[in-house]
């Protein structure tokens, strides 16, 4: 969000500190699409309903703090990712983004593959039923038991990270006697993160192995004279919240000439690419991401080009939206406990979760949306900060946003965009009990992952 003078009118005028603000909007009852769940609405009594429900109703059933997700939002972005990629190429889910039973049950019946990162994340997909050889396995230190399992399961395809786990994944696939599909994800020296793009090498990373000084192209040697590993591909990314196609552009030539030289060292047309995820998309009104036809046709012309400039066969292309599917479909429902103004400054709107449930804000100083849900407002607006309930002066959700001035404790409000990496990196700190996950769909809402209890932390706690 940019930085901008505080315009005169809304409460705290005056003096202000630098922070991320913007003016506040013309209508503080507004909800930009872009950043709120297709389905969401204000009724005629100024509440908020997703998928036909009131922020009240589901208050009153699930409790706060709770995510709530659209359902029918997820399904259509499923859908319009692999209709933009069609039948040519593969769309893998980035199960890190966020991941449930619920959530595979979805991708499976809307056609899209699965890529995880952990060996819980590969227990919850074959558990839901994900097909294992519509399943990748990341990671950059896999251990021994995750690649077992992912061998013995049959994923279709293990991603190498290192030249270790090249002889670590052979040997468990030739004791298992199968041969296992495989690519190598190679650091191609490009950083892509949100509105910024470095065209420079970036080696110095923990993912990957380096193209810039021959290690990818040795780690290809290495895996191609293992009978018990197929080569299938190159994998790259290069960053996330992405917004620009130029860091892409980029990867792509540099992939592809390493398959050009493949060819020309080894005589091999490697039949696959995946370029990663990373793609952004709206957290505020200031952010503006493509949509997937755009993407899926961008990334097209620019692997085209490239393989027609170095005489290849087009390979296969897959790509891996994690936020970008769920991101956008959810929203943190919050009750305000406390409104505390400091005059001449801000006002601390505390509300009931904070970064147990949000890490993102002190983590990478995220920037959120908020709104006042339960009802509308014709107050002024003031600058705002709205603050969790832990013992920590970081413990922020929303850094600078403006909301009514008639805000009191008891009103409800919602911070939409958290569908991707909020429950997924959700903490116990202070002994929080973790949100549930609530799916909202047509006027029904069913919990896919239950509120913590005080029993499960004491369940665990076994001295």
């Amino acid at each position: 969000m940019s930085r901008s003078a505080h315009p005169a009118g809304p409460r705290h005028a005056d003096v202000l500190p630098e922070g991320h603000y913007t003016a506040p909007p013309a209508d503080l009852n507004d909800l930009d699409p872009r950043v709120w769940a297709r389905t969401v609405r204000r009724d005629a009594d100024g509440v908020v309903t997703v998928g036909g429900m009131s922020v009240a109703e589901l208050k009153e059933e699930f409790g706060t703090p709770a995510y709530f997700l659209d359902e029918d939002d997820f399904r259509a972005r499923c859908r319009a990712w692999k209709d933009a990629f069609g039948e040519d190429a593969d769309v893998f889910y980035a199960g890190k983004a966020f991941l449930s039973r619920a959530v595979v049950r979805w991708l499976h019946e809307e056609g899209l593959n699965l890529d995880v990162c952990s060996g819980g994340e590969l227990a919850t997909a074959l558990a839901a039923g994900m097909p294992a050889e519509r399943i990748a396995l990341h990671g950059n230190n896999k251990s021994e038991g995750e690649i077992r399992r992912a061998v013995e399961a049959g994923v279709g395809r293990i991603v190498l990270d290192s030249f270790q786990e090249i002889a670590r994944v052979a040997h468990i696939a030739e004791q298992l006697g199968k041969r296992q599909p495989v690519q190598i994800r190679v650091t191609v020296g490009v950083e892509a993160h949100t509105h910024e793009f470095i065209a420079t090498a970036h080696e110095d990373q923990k993912f990957g192995i380096a193209l810039a000084d021959g290690q990818a192209a040795e780690a290809v040697r290495r895996v191609l004279k293992l009978d018990a590993l197929e080569l299938t591909g190159i994998h790259s990314h290069i960053g996330s919240q992405i917004f620009d196609m130029a860091g892409f552009e980029v990867s792509a030539r540099r992939v592809v000439q390493l398959l050009a030289d493949v060819r020309e060292e080894h005589g091999v047309e490697l039949p696959e690419i995946d370029l990663g995820g990373g793609l952004g998309i709206a957290y505020t009104s200031d952010d503006d991401p493509r949509e997937p036809h755009e993407i899926a046709k961008a990334l097209g012309e620019i692997v085209r080009h490239e393989c027609e400039a170095a005489g290849l066969r087009v390979p296969r292309l897959s790509v891996e939206p994690g936020r970008a599917i769920v991101g956008p479909t959810a929203f943190t429902l919050y009750e305000v406990g406390t409104v505390k103004e400091l005059e001449g400054l801000r006002t601390y709107v505390s509300v009931d979760g904070g970064m147990s449930d949000n890490i993102r804000t002190a983590l990478y100083d995220a920037e959120y949306s908020v709104a006042l849900v339960s009802r509308t407002s014709d107050a002024a607006p003031m600058l705002s900060r709205v603050v969790g309930k832990h013992c920590e002066s970081g413990d922020i959700v929303v850094r600078d946003a403006f909301l009514p001035s008639d805000l009191a404790p008891g009103d409800l409000l919602a911070v939409p965009a958290t569908g991707a990496y909020c429950r997924s990196m959700a903490s116990n700190y202070n002994h929080a009990l973790r949100p549930p996950v609530v799916a909202v769909s047509q006027g029904e809402a069913r919990a896919i992952v239950r509120r913590e209890t005080e029993e499960d932390l004491l369940r665990l706690d076994v001295g």
